[in-house]
């Protein structure tokens, strides 16, 4: 296939990374959770969730920065749903969105982004991706370098 798979690459700044450790692997509780913070008028976006292990999954989360706090709030009521329960919070991050309708059809385009980035030392703390978008979670310190990367690769 010709052409650039990536035709647009966005940045969304203040972006906070929830996750949450030792959370029993419960569709119920995850859609409990996730219900409750929506009722706070919290928007939720990029979502990623392991494999569960004994019983136990790890899912994390961006939201934007300022709502933070109300987040952790309505958190906190589930800590009785396990013992072990760990929230992290990091809240100084940008999120950078890679998207094209090219990437349907063409195989190797998140391996190209990661190589580009990996190239400028740029750290992950997060990635996501659909049919025509790649989301990663950065540091913010790191943006103009991950978008020129990106550009250049693709010859934005």
């Amino acid at each position: 296939m010709s052409g650039t798979p990536v035709s647009n690459i966005a940045v969304t700044y203040n972006v906070a990374l929830v996750t949450i450790h030792s959370l029993h692997c419960d569709t119920r509780l995850l859609a409990d959770i996730f219900s409750a913070v929506a009722q706070k008028g919290i928007n939720i976006d990029m979502i990623s969730q392991s494999p569960p292990y004994r019983g136990n999954i790890t899912i994390s989360f961006s939201l934007p920065a300022d709502r933070l706090v109300d987040a952790l709030s309505v958190l906190n009521s589930f800590k009785s749903a396990g013992k072990d329960i760990r929230v992290e919070v990091d809240a100084d991050n940008t999120k950078l969105q890679v998207y094209g309708e090219g990437m349907k059809n063409m195989p190797g385009v998140a391996a190209r982004a990661f190589s580009a980035l990996a190239d400028e030392g740029v750290e992950i703390k997060l990635v996501t991706t659909s049919e025509t978008e790649i989301s990663y979670l950065i540091y913010e310190k790191d943006v103009d370098r991950a978008r020129n990367a990106i550009s250049g690769e693709f010859g934005l």
